[in-house]
């Protein structure tokens, strides 16, 4: 695999090979990769396809891609599994909260939050790793990679490392699907799905890919339209993600959940929580743990535990200066402020072709 990623990283075609998953890599058409290479500026080594499906990737997925299928899960785990900018730092930091810190009183609250809740697969995401820079966007992070996999080599997987070495009981966050995870997974731990409706997850995702180096988008809001409802935006198809999740909805170890309903009724939604993970929680501590995981309670001590978006390198300063930085507003129905008639109907083209037969009952804001 290494000889063959390697000319993925020179733009240069090989012969497509299999994953462990069964999905076939291959790089994309020349007039795929030229499109791409207009209007991201994050993926230096171009993107790589996954079939079947049809997931989009940076090239460097190859590289932990079977990794992340054979990871090794423990009974204890709770995956927090959601499509890009459907909820998941919320989420998983509610998760982790309700498990490991009900009374507010954990020592270990402080810390940032892929510290304690590790993002899977983030490491395709640092194209050009050194010993030097892959830690040194957020230093507690560096701090943590010393503490819990000592003597160990961050290039080879410096979060995936991370995943498997954190202590029990484990919160794990990922984007992945349900078909690039491991077979295993619901059989042996649970996982909570987060879903929310496509007209915000467009808006959303568009910001997050404007602010962020490691996407660095630089077209236009129209184009960012067409490439998700082409199913052309890294993470690929969010109707496939979808679809995958609900499928299994009836199986006991997966929570399904919509950012519309958490937003609209929190408590009713950690009340259903509290009993699929088991955490037998008072209504006072749910109570609790409402208000501390609000989005102005979160952006506060997200800042304060190094996620400075200020100062990160990872982010545009003048992007977060105009439009709002990583934690923008937090709410549902924005989409409103941004679609023209002629996206909205673009996209609820999209809903009725790929969502309608699933049975996903999508709530799009007052």
């Amino acid at each position: 695999m290494g000889i063959v990623l390697g000319h993925f990283f020179r733009g240069v075609g090989e012969e497509p090979f299999e994953l462990e998953s069964g999905h076939v890599l291959e790089p994309l058409s020349k007039e795929e990769k030229a499109k791409q290479d207009r209007d991201w500026k994050g993926y230096p080594h171009g993107l790589v396809r996954l079939t079947p499906g049809r997931w989009l990737f940076p090239a460097n997925f190859a590289r932990f891609a079977d990794r992340i299928y054979n990871f090794q899960i423990k009974s204890s785990d709770v995956f927090v599994m959601t499509y890009p900018k459907c909820g998941t730092t919320w989420t998983q930091e509610i998760v982790w909260t309700m498990r490991n810190n009900p009374n507010l009183d954990n020592p270990e609250a402080h810390k940032f939050i892929f510290v304690r809740s590790p993002f899977l697969e983030m490491d395709m995401l640092f194209h050009k790793p050194s010993l030097k820079t892959l830690p040194s966007w957020n230093d507690p992070l560096a701090r943590a990679f010393i503490q819990f996999c000592p003597f160990k080599n961050p290039l080879n997987g410096f979060m995936l490392q991370m995943s498997q070495a954190i202590p029990e009981p484990r919160t794990i966050k990922t984007h992945l699907p349900f078909s690039l995870l491991p077979p295993t997974l619901l059989d042996v731990s649970k996982v909570v799905y987060m879903a929310r409706n496509p007209k915000d997850v467009i808006v959303s995702y568009h910001h997050h890919c404007r602010i962020n180096t490691m996407h660095d988008y630089v077209g236009s809001f129209e184009d960012f339209v067409q490439y998700f409802v082409d199913d052309d935006l890294m993470y690929g198809p969010y109707w496939l993600h979808l679809k995958e999740a609900w499928e299994r909805k009836d199986h006991p170890n997966l929570h399904l959940m919509f950012f519309e309903d958490m937003k609209s009724d929190p408590l009713r939604e950690l009340r259903k929580l509290n009993a699929f993970l088991e955490t037998n929680l008072t209504e006072a501590q749910m109570e609790n743990i409402a208000k501390y995981t609000s989005f102005d309670e979160m952006k506060v001590r997200m800042k304060a535990s190094g996620f400075n978006e200020d100062i990160l390198p990872a982010f545009k300063k003048d992007v977060i200066a105009a439009d709002g930085g990583f934690f923008r507003k937090g709410e549902s129905g924005d989409w409103k402020e941004r679609l023209t008639p002629e996206l909205d109907e673009k996209v609820d083209h999209w809903i009725k072709e790929y969502t309608t037969g699933l049975g996903v009952d999508f709530k799009f804001g007052a």
